[in-house]
């Protein structure tokens, strides 16, 4: 399975990808994008299984590359990781089609819980 992390910052890609490791995703293939654009090229060229991306970020925010992707009937799975996590920012997401959004700081466990329904299924 492929992973696919989108966030601006290289040091938050980094943790993320530590903590899937310590969550127990590790075996799982990860690519990184920096922002939105670049994730949404990569998603088209490689075709990942799940992305998780950062809300707030320039270029493309997480949200747009959503509906961008929905609005081409690209259906990957899709949740995010944000440092915002208001009962708005989650109907937006979830209408959007997001499965789940994560709050930094963020735990492995807070990991096992969003991603194991989805990854089983």
């Amino acid at each position: 399975m492929k992973i696919m992390i989108v966030d601006d910052s290289k040091a938050m890609r980094v943790i993320v990808m530590r903590t899937l490791r310590q969550a127990g995703f590790g075996d799982h293939a990860m690519t990184e994008a920096a922002n939105g654009a670049e994730a949404l090229k990569m998603i088209q060229e490689q075709g990942p299984d799940l992305v998780l991306s950062d809300w707030n970020m320039p270029e493309m925010s997480g949200i747009e590359l959503l509906r961008h992707l929905r609005a081409r009937n690209n259906s990957v799975r899709f949740g995010f990781i944000t440092s915002e996590s208001s009962a708005e920012m989650h109907k937006t997401a979830t209408d959007a089609g997001a499965l789940f959004l994560i709050t930094k700081p963020f735990t492995p466990e807070a990991f096992q819980s969003a991603l194991t329904p989805v990854l089983a299924g």
